[in-house]
């Protein structure tokens, strides 16, 4: 049986419609688990909504919608973004679905079973925009005066019933946990952030609201429902089945990665690991916390300052595939990167277009139109060999750049290796070889089959659906049958005015 690979996004909080930076890392995590099930792993891939929380009912009650409605409609949003970007998830799964309710209400009871909740007053600072709590020592201020979380958002003081979780119980356990295992939270520098921060010290975490009911109900508790972070998070185990422990669960659990944007690493790294302590569950093997996708001029985009990026007016303008390459080819996965209309023309351009589109057309119309459309067999000259070699090696190299999430890099050593196609049939000329000696024309066009399959193979993750074309006709190949005729796989993107202003 294949070994299990079980890969999570974040839980979008829909209280928006999805926005590019949602789409980054669904393409990412999409990417990864498309790589894994082409090693021959057998996947779980979950994403979903976390719809919980105080923001939810804020911004229902600002439409004038009740707040499930509203929840349907907004997932609604997230799952279609899913389809139009080509991601293969294998379960989506909402907060509000009563499969998640019982599996909240079980590591509920496991955590109350290990004697790590109890009853209290909570008073202190609160954001409702993270749906988080946070010290005093961690505010800043605002312009206006006003107190600001780490994040930049508005925190109000609040004051009311609570039960919490023995967080400070779990300090050692947790530093040790980083310490035996350094690479359960990536990339080193968020590593860094999460360790100075549990060695400042640890405070129990208040985990249930009274002030509102938009929430899973705490179990024996009338009136309190969860904090919006026990049960979002507990969303990973529902994907796989919990609270039964057998079948999918058993099979796919602990996790192999939570892919999730930089400023949730305290929420998996910190609180996620503490609460599957406390219940004597597997911890995840990895949470991996990548950067932001920003605007031009480096701006973190934000609804207020209007530089908000649609992914489907993108993926409609430009391409699915041609997104997806752009984003995960420009940017160094884990850090942060900038977007522009001009960034996304030229890099697509110069390589999808004119490099590796262009080494497939011209290779693959050459053999249609003069093999009559038969695949012949590679060279055995000595620079046929060396090109081989290259291929071979430039998608070795994206293998090994893959496995650790560095998809920039490792897109780097496949476009090298598409260079050095282009670099070899511009040597060989093999148009100019028809009639002087069709032998080596068909060895040369045969050598190029060879490398476009083998590149086409390695970026199938990337851009899937071009990929699978391009497959699918020198496929169609097999056994001496002659392809079709080939057509533009990236044509080239035009900068349009109004993208450029």
């Amino acid at each position: 049986m294949a070994e299990p690979f079980y890969i999570t996004t974040a839980i979008s909080y829909p209280n928006g419609r999805p926005h590019i930076g949602h789409a980054y890392e669904a393409i990412a995590a999409d990417a990864m688990a498309r790589f894994r099930r082409a090693q021959g792993r057998d996947v779980r891939f979950v994403t979903g909504t976390d719809e919980h929380g105080l923001k939810m009912i804020q911004t229902a009650r600002g439409e004038g919608r009740d707040t499930l409605e509203f929840a349907d409609e907004m997932s609604g949003y997230f799952r279609e973004m899913c389809s139009n970007l080509n991601i293969s998830y294998d379960a989506f799964v909402r907060t509000s679905e009563p499969r998640h309710y019982e599996a909240s209400t079980a590591i509920w009871k496991a955590m109350e079973a290990a004697g790590d909740l109890y009853l209290d007053r909570y008073e202190g600072w609160y954001s409702v925009r993270d749906e988080a709590f946070y010290d005093e020592s961690e505010l800043s201020g605002g312009e206006c005066g006003e107190k600001l979380s780490p994040q930049g958002t508005p925190v109000e003081w609040t004051a009311e019933e609570t039960w919490f979780f023995r967080l400070s119980k779990y300090q050692d356990r947790l530093l040790q946990l980083y310490r035996d295992q350094p690479d359960f939270v990536r990339p080193e520098s968020r590593r860094n952030e999460v360790v100075r921060f549990v060695e400042g010290g640890l405070k129990d975490l208040s985990v249930s609201r009274t002030s509102f009911d938009w929430g899973v109900p705490v179990p024996g508790s009338p009136g309190h429902v969860m904090y919006v972070w026990v049960d979002a998070l507990t969303t990973y185990m529902t994907g796989v089945g919990y609270p039964e422990t057998k079948g999918e669960f058993e099979r796919y659990w602990p996790a192999d990665v939570h892919l999730i944007g930089k400023d949730i690493v305290r929420f998996h790294a910190v609180y996620w690991p503490a609460f599957l302590m406390s219940a004597g569950l597997p911890l995840p093997k990895q949470v991996f916390g990548h950067g932001f996708i920003l605007a031009r001029g480096g701006e973190k985009m934000s609804k207020s300052l209007g530089n908000v990026v649609d992914p489907m007016d993108m993926a409609n303008r430009y391409g699915v595939d041609a997104l997806r390459y752009f984003l995960l080819r420009e940017v160094s996965f884990g850090q942060d990167g900038s977007y522009s209309h001009e960034a996304i023309v030229n890099r697509v351009n110069s390589e999808l277009a004119n490099s590796f589109g262009n080494l497939a057309q011209r290779s693959l119309s050459m053999i249609f139109k003069n093999l009559g459309g038969v695949l012949p067999d590679a060279g055995e000259a000595q620079e046929d060999r060396a090109l081989l070699d290259h291929v071979a090696r430039g998608c070795s190299e994206l293998a090994t750049e893959f496995d650790r999430f560095a998809f920039s890099v490792g897109l780097e050593a496949w476009i090298g290796a598409v260079f050095a196609c282009n670099a070899y049939i511009d040597a060989a000329a093999p148009w100019a070889l028809k009639k002087s000696d069709p032998e080596r024309m068909a060895a040369v066009l045969g050598t190029l089959v060879v490398a476009v399959r083998e590149l086409a193979d390695a970026v199938a993750p990337i851009i899937p659906a071009s990929a699978e074309r391009l497959i699918a006709l020198i496929d169609g190949g097999k056994d001496g049958k002659p392809i079709g005729q080939p057509t533009p796989i990236f044509p080239r993107l035009e900068l349009e005015e109004e993208a450029a202003a």
